[in-house]
C-alpha cells in the first residue's frame, strides 16, 4: 500500500442570503474524494498475511470507503498519540483504531464508528478445575508482563484481596501478551491476564483455552475524528447503522475473533500402498521444476490442507490443496475458482515457490538452506521474512539460517518493540504461526522419506 498526504478539499462554511435578509441553513460539509485513514500495526487492526492486507479495522474502513465512493489513503502510524497527532494536525480525517473513550481522548476528538467494550480477562487451561471467581486467585501463579496494565491490576487486584496471589513479571522486551497465552496453552505456566480481544483473538488458535473470567472493569473505545468534524462522526455512525454494514461488521468481527485460525487438524497419516496422496505423480512433476525432493512439496500439501483439494480457508480465504489465496492466483494470471482442482493448484504453487526462491537467493546463499525460507514466505509472504533477515543482522542473529536465527527474529515480529523498529518495513506479524508450519513440514518430510520412495 502506498502511503502518501493528499490535500482533502477545502469545507465552506459560509452561507448565501436570501432575498429577505434570512439566512440559509448552513449544508452539512461533502464527503471528501479521498478519505485519509491513520491506523497501526495490530494483530486486530491491521497487518499483512500472504501479501494481502487484512484485519478488522483495516476491512470495515475500507468497506466504509467503497460504500461512499472514496479513495482509501491509508497511513500507518507507530503509536495511538502519533496518530492523534496525526489528526490533530489535518494529516488525516480518521482513526480506525480502538481509540479510549475516556475524558483524556475526548479533549482530542471525537468518537465514531464501531464501539468495542473489552476487560482484562484471565487466560487459564479449560481442562481440570477452572478458576470462577477472582478470590480463588489467592494462592495462585499468576504471569504477566512487567510495568503493563495487566501488572498494575493484578497488583491492584491483590491488595483488594488482602495479598496471596503469587505474582511473576516477565521481561516485556521478549515476552508479550500472546506469548504468554501460548505459554499457558503449552502448560508451561498456569495463569496470565491479558485484553479480551487479544484473548478472544488468540483463543482462536488456542480453543482449549478457557478467557471468560473479566478481572476489571469494562474500557470502550471506538474511531475517532477531529473535534471540528462532527459531521464525519455523524455520517459514518449513519453508514454504520445500516442493515448491509451491520451484517458486515457482524461478519468481521466473526471472522477475526470467532473463527478459527489453526492448521487443519493432523490425520493419522499412514502412507497407506506406498503413496502420499493421489496426486504423488503431479507432485513429482512439479518438484523437478523446483530442484526440490518430491516428498517436500508432498509435504507442503499435507499441512496446508491435509490433502483436501476442496479446502477453503474461513478466515484469510485461501483456497485448495495448497491453499493459495484469490488475489495470489490473480496476480498469476489463474481464475480462483479453479484452485480446486489439485493440478491447477500444484502446478500455481510451483510457480509461487520458484518466485519466492528467485527473490530469497541474494538473501540466502545455500539452496538448502533457502528451502526453509521459502516455505515459510510461502506461508506468511514474503515480505515478512524480509524482514525478519533483516532483524536477524540487527539483533545479532545469522540471518542466512533459519532455525534459532531468523525463525527467531520472525517470532519477534508480534512485539511493538520490535516490528516499529526502522529495519522493520512490514509491521507486525504473528510469527509463531510461520515458525510451527515450516516445522511440521519439515517433519512430515522426514517422515515420508523413511516411508516413500
Amino acid at each position: 500500500m502506498r502511503f502518501k498526504h493528499l490535500i482533502i478539499l477545502a469545507l465552506s462554511t459560509a452561507a448565501a442570503c436570501t432575498g429577505g435578509g434570512a439566512h440559509q441553513p448552513e449544508e452539512p460539509p461533502r464527503m471528501p474524494d479521498t478519505l485519509r485513514v491513520a491506523t497501526l500495526y495490530s494483530p486486530t487492526s491491521f497487518f499483512s498475511y500472504r501479501g494481502q492486507e487484512m484485519g478488522y479495522d483495516y476491512d470495515l474502513v475500507t468497506a466504509l470507503a467503497q460504500a461512499k465512493g472514496m479513495a482509501l489513503d491509508l497511513q500507518v502510524a507507530p503509536s495511538l498519540q502519533l496518530a492523534l497527532d496525526m489528526l490533530d494536525s489535518g494529516l488525516v480525517d480518521l482513526v480506525a483504531y480502538e481509540v479510549p473513550v475516556t475524558s483524556e481522548y475526548k479533549e482530542r476528538a471525537i468518537a465514531c464508528g464501531p464501539v468495542s467494550e473489552t476487560t482484562q480477562v484471565l487466560v487459564q487451561p479449560r481442562r481440570g478445575d477452572r478458576i470462577k471467581d477472582v478470590t480463588d486467585l489467592v494462592g495462585r501463579d499468576v504471569y504477566v508482563e512487567a510495568n503493563s496494565r495487566y501488572h498494575q491490576r493484578i497488583s491492584n487486584l491483590n491488595d483488594e484481596l488482602g495479598g496471596g496471589v503469587r505474582i511473576h513479571t516477565v521481561d516485556r522486551d521478549t515476552l508479550i501478551a500472546e506469548d504468554l497465552i501460548d505459554m499457558v496453552h503449552r502448560g508451561e505456566i498456569p495463569l496470565t491476564i491479558v485484553a479480551s480481544d487479544i484473548a478472544r483473538l488468540n483463543r482462536t488458535y488456542y480453543p482449549d483455552l478457557d478467557v471468560t473470567l473479566e478481572v476489571s472493569f469494562p474500557q470502550r473505545s471506538a474511531w475517532a475524528v477531529g473535534l471540528n468534524s462532527q459531521w464525519l462522526a455523524d455520517s459514518i455512525d449513519a453508514w454504520l447503522a445500516g442493515e448491509e454494514p451491520r451484517q458486515e461488521n457482524a461478519q468481521l468481527l466473526k471472522r477475526y475473533f470467532e473463527l478459527s485460525k489453526r492448521l487443519p487438524p493432523e490425520v493419522n497419516f499412514t502412507f497407506a500402498n506406498g503413496h502420499a496422496s493421489p496426486w504423488d505423480e503431479s507432485f513429482k512433476t512439479h518438484a523437478k521444476e523446483l530442484g526440490w525432493d518430491w516428498r517436500l512439496l508432498a509435504s507442503q500439501a499435507y499441512v496446508e490442507s491435509r490433502f483436501d483439494r476442496t479446502i477453503t480457508s474461513p478466515w484469510s480465504g485461501a483456497i485448495g490443496l495448497m491453499q493459495i489465496m484469490p488475489s495470489t492466483a490473480r496476480a498469476y494470471g489463474v481464475d480462483p475458482s479453479t484452485l480446486t482442482d489439485a493440478e491447477v493448484s500444484i502446478a500455481l504453487a510451483t510457480r509461487i515457490l520458484q518466485t519466492l526462491d528467485r527473490g530469497l537467493a541474494s538473501r540466502v546463499a545455500d539452496p538448502q538452506e533457502r528451502i526453509k525460507f521459502v516455505i515459510a514466505a510461502y506461508n506468511s509472504g514474503p515480505a515478512h521474512i524480509y524482514d525478519a533477515i533483516a532483524l536477524a543482522a540487527k539483533i545479532g542473529k545469522d540471518p542466512q539460517v533459519w532455525d534459532g536465527n531468523v525463525a527467531e527474529a520472525l517470532l519477534l515480529k508480534s512485539n511493538p518493540e520490535y516490528y516499529n523498529d526502522p529495519v522493520v518495513k512490514h509491521g507486525y506479524f504473528r510469527g509463531r504461526q510461520t515458525v510451527t508450519y515450516v516445522a511440521e513440514v519439515m517433519d512430515f518430510h522426514h517422515k515420508a522419506q523413511s516411508k516413500l520412495k
